[in-house]
C-alpha cells in the first residue's frame, strides 16, 4: 500500500503543480483573455474532481504506511471539496456581477489554497518516499 499511496501522491503533486504553473499559465498566455478565461472557469471543476478523487484514495492508501501523510492528504481532500463547492461558485458569480476586488480577494484565497495543497502533497511525498 505504501508504493500506491506513493504514486497517487506522485500523481496529486505533478497534477496539481502542471495544472497551476503549466495548463492554466500556458492559456491565459496563448489565448484571448475572455477565451481563456472560459476554458479555464470549464476546466476548474475537472481539476478539483481530480485533486479531490486523487487525494481521497491517497490518504486511504497512506494510513497503511504514514498517518501524518493520511493526515495531510485528507486535509487536501476537504479543503478541495470545499474550494470546489463553496469556493469556486463565489468566484465565478463575483466574475459575473463585475465586482473585480471580490474576486480578486477570492481568486487569491483559492490561489493560496492551490499553493498549500501542492506544498502539503510534497511534504507527503517526501515522507512516504523516505518510508520505502
Amino acid at each position: 500500500m505504501t508504493i500506491i499511496a506513493l504514486l497517487l501522491t506522485a500523481l496529486l503533486f505533478g497534477g496539481m503543480a502542471l495544472y497551476s504553473f503549466g495548463f492554466a499559465a500556458f492559456v491565459l498566455r496563448a489565448l484571448p483573455e475572455e477565451t481563456a478565461r472560459a476554458l479555464i472557469r470549464r476546466a476548474f471543476p475537472h481539476f478539483y474532481l481530480f485533486v479531490l478523487g486523487t487525494s481521497g484514495l491517497a490518504a486511504v492508501c497512506a494510513a497503511f504506511a504514514d498517518l501524518l501523510s493520511m493526515a495531510i492528504l485528507a486535509v487536501i481532500a476537504l479543503t478541495t471539496l470545499y474550494a470546489r463547492q463553496s469556493l469556486m461558485p463565489k468566484i465565478n458569480a463575483a466574475t459575473d456581477a463585475g465586482h473585480s476586488k471580490r474576486f480578486k480577494l477570492l481568486h487569491l484565497g483559492s490561489v493560496m489554497i492551490t499553493l498549500a495543497h501542492i506544498a502539503g502533497a510534497a511534504w507527503a511525498l517526501i515522507r512516504l518516499g523516505v518510508i520505502l
